[in-house]
């Protein structure tokens, strides 16, 4: 089990979210499984990505500005996802802000990639796992 249950990130303008998160997230067999609307809620629109039906990582709509402070990271089993997700979220719009490799300061096997998605967070994708033969 993953020690990341769920995570929320407030956004800007959720549709612009939605198509980098849907495109990155996909790369790493994340997809929208859930969504509130603000009727439901009494509040804000959100929408859950996950898998099996379990939202992991929520998006919700309406922050006054969102002020990118947060990084969140998905753990992958190999490095070809990591790749992946580099090149999706760049195609939906997101900045890179550290392009797929090792990272050895961190350890031998870490192999990230890094992207800022529209409201500026640093979302990463990182497999601690030896490169496959």
């Amino acid at each position: 089990m993953s020690p990341l249950d769920h995570i929320g990130l407030r956004c800007v303008d959720l549709e612009r979210s939605l198509a980098f998160y849907r495109a990155a997230l996909a790369a790493l067999g994340l997809e929208v499984v859930m969504e509130v609307s603000a009727e439901q809620t009494g509040d804000r629109r959100h929408v859950g990505f996950g898998r099996d039906g379990k939202p992991s990582v929520w998006l919700t709509d309406g922050a006054a500005n969102a002020d990118g402070g947060l990084h969140l990271a998905f753990a992958v089993d190999e490095r070809a996802p990591v790749d992946a997700f580099h090149r999706a979220g760049l195609a939906a719009g997101g900045r890179d802000n550290g392009a797929p490799g090792l990272r050895p300061h961190y350890h031998p096997n870490y192999y990230g990639a890094f992207l800022l998605d529209p409201d500026g967070h640093n979302i990463e994708a990182v497999c601690h796992r030896p490169a496959s033969a």
